[in-house]
Formats: structure tokens, sequence, C-alpha cells
């Protein structure tokens, strides 16, 4: 599986198109990095329906159905949340998968059940039960949104590898 970020973008996209899915995504810490990694590979539109970059609370709540009690409870930066981050990006598009990532990049934000470098990303097929994860990434805050962009991009690529 290649690594580089654009190898990889054009990998998922690759296994996207052979397949005629759609991706959609809904970031918060990664400010839309996610999508701009998919948007730099040519012919991207043919797989790549959208991207939600919900930085705010309010974004999350208006633009994916983000409960605000799910963000009162829990937390933006949480598993309840990113689940519903990832099923509001498949209910608002029309994606067959859709990614989702919410977390603390740093350098501020941190606590000590989430320091930096935590970060939830949620994952669903369209129909099928929605996965997530807790990472840990490490270094600064652009290391981090970097080691998240190839995570799920590696993820995207595995799963398709797996469905095939």
């Amino acid at each position: 599986m290649p690594q580089d970020i654009y190898q990889l973008a054009k990998a998922v996209g690759q296994q996207l198109q052979a397949r005629h899915w759609q991706l959609a995504l809904a970031e918060s810490c990664t400010g839309g990095g996610i999508a701009q990694a998919v948007t730099d590979v040519a012919g991207s539109s043919a797989w790549f329906d959208r991207g939600f970059v919900t930085y705010s609370n309010a974004a999350k709540v208006e633009m994916l159905g983000v409960k605000q009690h799910t963000l009162n409870q829990f937390g933006a930066v949480s598993a309840e949340t990113v689940l519903e981050m990832v099923a509001g990006a498949l209910q608002h598009s029309h994606a067959d998968l859709a990614f989702a990532v919410t977390g603390i990049a740093g350098p501020d934000g941190g606590t000590l059940d989430k320091p930096i470098g935590t970060v939830f990303i949620a994952w669903q097929f369209r129909g099928r039960a929605a996965c997530y994860v807790k990472q840990l990434f490490s270094g600064d805050r652009l290391a981090v949104r970097q080691q998240v962009i190839v995570f799920c991009l590696q993820q995207a690529y595995a799963l398709m590898a797996g469905e095939s």
C-alpha cells in the first residue's frame, strides 16, 4: 500500500471508482485536510461527493445533525460525537462511504483524559453500522493532522480492499 498522501488518495480513488462509489468526509481537527488530499487527485469528482468542515460545535449540529445533548454530555472529541458526524455525512450526501474525524491537534486543548493527539475516527458504508477508533497521535499540530489524514486514507483503502 502506498504511504505518500497523494498516492494513498489516488489509490483510494481508484478503489472507489472501480466500485462506482462516492466518498463523503466530515472533518473537524483536520480542517478539510483529507478533502484537500483527495481533491489533489485529478478526476476525483468521479468519486468524491463532498466534504463538511465542521470545526465548531454549531457547525457539527447545523451541517451534520449532531445532537447538542451529545456535545454537552460527551464533548466534541468523543466516540459519540464522531459516530453522529459520520452518520450525518452519509445522510447529507450521496456517498456510499463516509469518514468523520474529531480530535485535539494542539498545541492547546488537551486534558488528562484527552491529551493532545487524541483523535476519534469513524467510517460507515451506507446501509451498514458505523465503526470508530480512538487514536493517540504524536508530534506538533501539523504532524498530528498529517497522521490523521494518512490513517484515514489507509483505512479507506484497507476497507475497500476487504470488499473485493
